[in-house]
């Protein structure tokens, strides 16, 4: 699996329903029985879309995406304004996790090196878990939960963590780190997208004061989410990454409820999915 000058890796970007885009290249992957990776690293929502790619799992994100993620017990403005989670992670995990399992056998069994990014809220920086049988559902939750919009702060070997995509939003230093030399990324917004502060990021202080190290994390969040975009159009030398990012009607929101709009957004998915497939056998 490794190339001639190192290692392989892919790298999966967050973004909450925006994950619907990677659903769909992942399962065009699985359909072409596509899968030269040496290293995978998933942070939010792409840790969930590369465990199911690693296991084979055709269509189980699609399905998460258009069916669970839509009902009213998972997103609701309703409960959020009245103190509750935006997203109910607790809810979706434990329906999920019984009636839409990840097939954790097969995942481990292709020995490939897995991690998954969080951000500890004592500094604010992020650490990347190597995935095992025993921590995979735990570390993907804990990856997952966005701070504010679902309101609790869970524990990863005792530390108290948030979303990974807070201080790793494209975790691709973290592969070159690892020694990767030919990277996929795909991501969950436009090529053009740079990260602006929101109104998130400027309440963060407020929002976040009992967690300090945190909030500063998501007030840096654009800048290090803008210079990892320069990294990936600028690699280093002997470096080569292939960038997919969604075409230009791409139109899912963070939140987007829309069963149209996320089916149309899996298909450009699955569409850039072939291409990134002839894009990675053509520069070999």
């Amino acid at each position: 699996m490794n190339s001639d000058s190192g290692k392989t890796a892919l790298v999966v970007e967050g973004g909450a329903m925006r994950g619907i885009f990677a659903a769909g290249v992942l399962d065009a992957f699985m359909e072409q029985n596509f899968l030269p990776f040496d290293m995978v690293t998933g942070v939010s929502a792409g840790s969930i879309n590369a465990a199911a790619y690693l296991a084979n799992q055709h269509g189980r994100n699609y399905k998460v995406f258009t069916d669970y993620s839509l009902r009213p017990e998972y997103i609701s403005w309703k409960k959020f304004f009245k103190g509750g989670h935006l997203m109910d992670l607790d809810w979706s995990w434990d329906i999920t996790g019984k009636e839409l399992p990840i097939d954790v056998e097969l995942l481990f069994s292709k020995h490939i090196d897995f991690e998954i990014g969080i951000t500890l809220n004592k500094d604010g920086s992020s650490r990347f878990v190597q995935a095992t049988p025993e921590n995979l559902s735990d570390v993907m939750k804990a990856s997952c939960s966005v701070p504010l919009f679902y309101r609790n702060f869970l524990k990863v070997d005792g530390e108290v963590v948030a979303d990974g995509g807070v201080s790793a939003p494209i975790p691709v230093q973290r592969a070159i780190e690892k020694g990767a030399t030919k990277i996929m990324v795909i991501r969950s917004r436009k090529a053009d997208y740079r990260m602006k502060n929101g109104t998130e990021n400027k309440l963060s202080r407020f929002l976040f004061r009992k967690h300090p190290a945190l909030a500063k994390a998501i007030q840096k969040r654009p800048d290090i989410y803008n210079k990892t975009i320069e990294l990936i159009q600028n690699p280093p030398k002997g470096i080569e990454i292939i960038d997919i990012c969604p075409a230009d009607s791409f139109s899912t929101k963070r939140f987007t409820q829309n069963l149209n709009t996320l089916n149309k957004d899996y298909l450009l998915g699955k569409e850039q999915g072939i291409k990134a497939i002839e894009n990675w056998q053509f520069s070999l």
